[in-house]
């Protein structure tokens, strides 16, 4: 809730399986309080109007551009960044892995926002088509690797993942 001034209201959600109280202006946006707030800086800024996907984000399980989201509008929800990927041990996640192992990186700048929307897709449709894979990455927007590389990765991903307990993605988190 705003307080008396009505800059800033306390944000109270989960991230990555942590609870948060963050104080956030009124005017902040979801990426700004993961970054500034909770020093995620894993989750970038790319275009900050929703156009390139490299601050993709679940909430709630589902793939949003984080800097469209206004930060109060994220109370009591639930958020998946990047770094929540990260295994217990530090090990990448198997979706991560397989990125690096198609050479889908190169700059690295999109890496983020593709793996959430990778992850995203995976948890829905653990074996995706083409089509599939190209409509569920179709909000991020790659300038160097090229999509080739990143379906590969996808399909890696969905492969690897296949073999893990119940063929969820949302085991592996």
């Amino acid at each position: 809730m705003p307080n008396e001034a009505g800059t800033t209201m306390l944000v109270t959600l989960n991230v990555n399986g942590q609870d948060y109280k963050v104080e956030s202006r009124a005017d902040e946006r979801l990426l700004d309080l993961l970054r500034e707030g909770l020093g995620l800086m894993g989750t970038k800024e790319g275009c900050g109007i929703g156009e390139c996907g490299a601050c993709t984000v679940l909430m709630e399980g589902k793939p949003v551009n984080a800097c469209m989201v206004a930060a109060g509008s994220a109370e009591g929800t639930r958020i998946v960044t990047i770094e929540g990927l990260e295994g217990p041990d530090g090990a990448l996640h198997p979706i991560q892995q397989s990125y690096i192992d198609a050479g889908a990186v190169q700059c690295g700048f999109c890496t983020p926002g593709m793996i959430m929307s990778t992850y995203a897709l995976l948890s829905e449709y653990p074996k995706p088509t083409d089509e599939q894979i190209k409509d569920a990455l179709s909000g991020n927007l790659c300038r160097c690797t090229g999509y080739l590389q990143i379906i590969a990765a996808v399909r890696m991903a969905s492969e690897k993942l296949a073999g893990q307990l119940g063929n969820s993605v949302e085991a592996s988190l």
